[in-house]
């Protein structure tokens, strides 16, 4: 914490509050980061480039990052939503752009389903019911006594190493970029608070996009979809491929080899898709 403290402001009141930073100037553009992540992992970067051409409005997920958990055992991305869309109406935010990648693009979903954005920005998105069953990580943390055992002895005693070897997988088959993982913040990462929330958000997802599935075809909205066919955290096959399928106004763009983080591998066609999005929802 102390090595990676807020690098912008924090919105709400005591308890409640969120962690956003603010670039740039133009339409609003709400960018929303992936499981085990903070904001900091759009600064690397993205932002400035963005910031160009966007009011771009980076924020920690609850629990995550800087911004207060959610309250009780809340732990689902229609709470997360909820939370973020609060805080940002007090920033004039209305109708934005909302980018989710990842875990973030389930929470941006379900910001839709609540209150319809201009347009959707999905990277790598987990959006859709997958077969089978987590690794043995989430499985043994699908409980509180799992979490209260397991969750302090790996913030106490897994290395850093291993954790920069999860950084490499999470790109792969793309390397992870030089300086990424010190400059996101691996003690953010590792706290107690940040790994519960991670694991407990991660358990619940599912049951909730099978809900959530249903409800697709409402979202009559600009969405590109940004997806690589290498991704082997969130399948393109599972995941955006029959998601494009159920939403009414959807775009996928396919990357040839990429994997699950388009936005630093493959920047140039993530901001050609937000570009479109904008220009698609008479933003530009």
């Amino acid at each position: 914490m102390a090595a990676h403290p807020p690098i912008g402001r924090m919105i709400g009141a005591p308890g409640d509050q969120v962690h956003v930073l603010v670039r740039g100037s133009g339409p609003d553009l709400v960018l929303i980061h992936g499981a085990s992540g903070n904001l900091r992992d759009f600064t690397f970067g993205l932002v400035d480039n963005l910031a160009h051409h966007y009011r771009v409005i980076a924020l920690d997920r609850p629990g995550l990052g800087h911004s207060d958990p959610l309250p009780g055992q809340d732990h689902s991305a229609a709470g997360q939503a909820r939370r973020l869309r609060a805080a940002l109406a007090g920033l004039g935010v209305v109708r934005p752009i909302v980018l989710g990648q990842s875990y973030g693009g389930a929470v941006a979903l379900a910001w839709a389903l609540q209150e319809r954005p201009s347009a959707l920005v999905l990277l790598a998105a987990a959006s859709m019911p997958w077969p089978g069953s987590l690794d043995p990580w989430y499985r043994l943390t699908a409980n509180p006594l799992g979490r209260a055992t397991l969750v302090p002895l790996a913030s106490a005693f897994v290395p850093e190493s291993y954790v920069r070897r999860m950084v490499e997988a999470v790109f792969a088959p793309q390397p992870a970029p030089p300086g990424y993982a010190d400059h996101l913040g691996l003690d953010l990462t590792l706290r107690q608070r940040a790994l519960a929330t991670n694991v407990a958000q991660i358990n619940s997802l599912r049951p909730e996009v099978v809900q959530m599935a249903s409800a697709y075809p409402t979202l009559n909205l600009p969405v590109e979809l940004v997806h690589g066919d290498a991704d082997a955290i969130v399948p393109l096959a599972i995941h955006s491929g029959p998601l494009a399928g159920l939403l009414p106004d959807a775009r996928l763009t396919v990357l040839p080899g990429v994997g699950h983080m388009p936005h630093h591998s493959h920047r140039a066609e993530v901001i050609a898709a937000i570009d479109r999005a904008a220009t698609r929802a008479g933003l530009r």
